[in-house]
């Protein structure tokens, strides 16, 4: 450049896509739950929380794998993957420093067990495990705190969210539940039925 001419400007968005050195996990099919799809307008009032509204359905109803005592397991509305879990505490808590300590060792064995049975119903290569503390984390629903259990298998991260803005979910959640629900061992360690 000599000076005398402007820099160019060039769209980014025609660079979506295009190696850079930053791995990146594209996820446009979630856009409708980013958008705010079926979250509450009060996040603190527990009747519009989803995860306490869906407590007081049935399993089936509100695809719930197990009730503990304390906390129970819940698939994941808006998965990132085939078999994605959420184990919650009953209360409308937020933030994991608030969980007493009956709560934190169920939700810490509700969470050692979903491993084991997505591992004997789905046989993925692996899992990513976490929660996401706040909006700013990534958390969705941030008011009621939820441990994410998302299995994971080779190439599940495929062409298809990017190129297509399509996700391939191989499996209905009312199918998944119901085979998670059925192969749940009676007696899991966290005191519930």
């Amino acid at each position: 450049m000599d000076g005398s001419s402007p820099p160019t400007v060039e769209d980014a968005r025609s660079f979506a896509g295009v190696p850079d050195g930053t791995e990146r996990l594209w996820t446009p099919h979630r856009m409708a739950y980013i958008g705010g799809e079926n979250k509450p307008s009060d996040p603190d009032d527990g009747e519009q929380c989803p995860f306490c509204s869906a407590q007081h359905r049935t399993d089936e109803d509100a695809l719930i794998v197990h009730r503990g005592r304390v906390a129970y397991v819940i698939l994941n509305l808006y998965p990132y993957n085939a078999g994605h879990l959420l184990v919650c505490p009953y209360r409308h808590v937020a933030d994991y420093t608030e969980l007493t300590d009956d709560e934190v060792r169920e939700v810490a064995e509700l969470t050692r067990t979903a491993m084991r049975v997505i591992r004997q119903v789905s046989a993925p290569a692996g899992f990513n495990l976490g929660m996401n503390q706040g909006p700013v984390a990534g958390a969705g629903i941030a008011a009621h705190l939820h441990q994410h259990v998302v299995p994971r298998w080779m190439g599940d991260a495929n062409f298809l969210p990017i190129v297509g803005r399509t996700k391939a979910v191989p499996i209905l959640l009312a199918d998944t539940r119901r085979l998670y629900a059925e192969a749940w061992p009676e007696g899991d360690g966290s005191g519930g039925s």
